[in-house]
């Protein structure tokens, strides 16, 4: 015979159900939390080498930013080349050039540096990061794999034509 289905039973197997939802939920987020961000399963590994154009591009003694890498690329005043890391030394924020003022300054805690990455106010401990800059028949890449930190500006950072 067929027994109707009571009020109680009905509840216990919708919070069964719920319950199952909830877990598989938990289950996904914990796996997309542990997962590397910077992996991409579908569409492939994004390259790590920038390609910001040709020297002619980029006048002396400016600064022209790029999305893509999370970096700055800075044509000195002598011609060479160096790729700052967006992020300020201090606590990670990202530093906005201010061609006005000539130098990056964060917006956080107002560490500030000039075109090279040197600090030229505290609280951030050391100069901004680099990436590495080549040059390759006259069209500028920039390898973003991994930030080279460092400690001072040294002439042999920048990349020359």
């Amino acid at each position: 015979m067929n027994t109707p289905q009571t009020r109680r039973s009905f509840l216990g197997k919708l919070w069964f159900l719920l319950g199952g939802v909830a877990l598989a939920e938990a289950f996904w987020l914990a796996g997309d939390f542990l997962r590397p961000r910077n992996r991409r399963t579908r569409r492939g590994t994004p390259s790590s080498i920038i390609v910001a154009g040709p020297v002619e591009r980029f006048e002396t003694g400016t600064v022209t930013a790029f999305r893509e890498g999370k970096f700055y690329l800075a044509r000195l005043d002598d011609g060479g080349f160096l790729a700052l890391h967006r992020e300020c030394t201090h606590l990670g924020c990202t530093v906005p050039w201010r061609q006005d003022e000539g130098r990056f300054v964060c917006p956080c805690h107002a560490s500030s540096f000039d075109i090279h990455g040197d600090v030229l106010s505290a609280p951030a401990p050391r100069p901004l990061d680099l990436f590495s800059v080549r040059i390759e028949n006259g069209i500028v890449k920039v390898d973003t794999t991994s930030p080279l930190k460092r400690n001072v500006f040294d002439a042999s950072q920048v990349a020359r034509p």
